[in-house]
């Protein structure tokens, strides 16, 4: 019995530390919808894979920050993070911004970034961009970026 429960006890540890190692590549993602980036950022956070922010994450891509715990996300040279005010189609068919939309995302955010949006206006219709050294000031590097930016899906799976 002892033998059986040590077996299945390694099989279990195995198993997590193969889903640890999981890696979900984001690239190219120009957001969409809040609540369908909520959705897919939670089934995210409660898989324990790691993300990689390779290239363009804007808009409601940008929940991710949020949505995932910080020590399983790496930005590579290439990452770029886009924010900007949710906003709704309004009666004449215009962008109307949605002020409480847009305070719920803005409080999804990490402290740090949730500074740095303040310290430029915060969320507005023009769109905020944060890369490069200031980036990776919050977040570690990807240690295989070179690997990571070889290959970009057009979307984060």
């Amino acid at each position: 019995m002892k033998l059986v429960t040590g077996l299945l006890a390694a099989v279990l540890l195995l198993a997590g530390v193969g889903a640890s190692h999981a890696v979900v590549r984001i690239a190219d993602d120009r957001g969409g919808r809040i609540g369908t980036y909520v959705d897919k950022y939670q089934g995210l956070r409660t898989s324990g894979e790691t993300v990689i922010i390779d290239g363009l994450c804007a808009s409601a891509c940008t929940i991710v920050l949020g949505a995932v715990p910080h020590d399983r996300i790496c930005v590579t040279s290439h990452a770029n993070l886009g924010f900007h005010a949710a906003w709704d189609f309004g009666a004449n068919g215009r962008a109307v911004t949605n002020a409480e939309a847009t305070h719920m995302l803005y409080s999804m955010y990490p402290p740090a970034v949730r500074k740095w949006i303040a310290a430029r206006g915060g969320l507005t219709q023009r769109m905020l961009f944060l890369r490069g050294k200031q980036l990776q000031s919050m977040y570690k590097p990807c240690y295989l970026d070179a690997q990571a930016s070889t290959n970009k899906p057009a979307s984060s799976r």
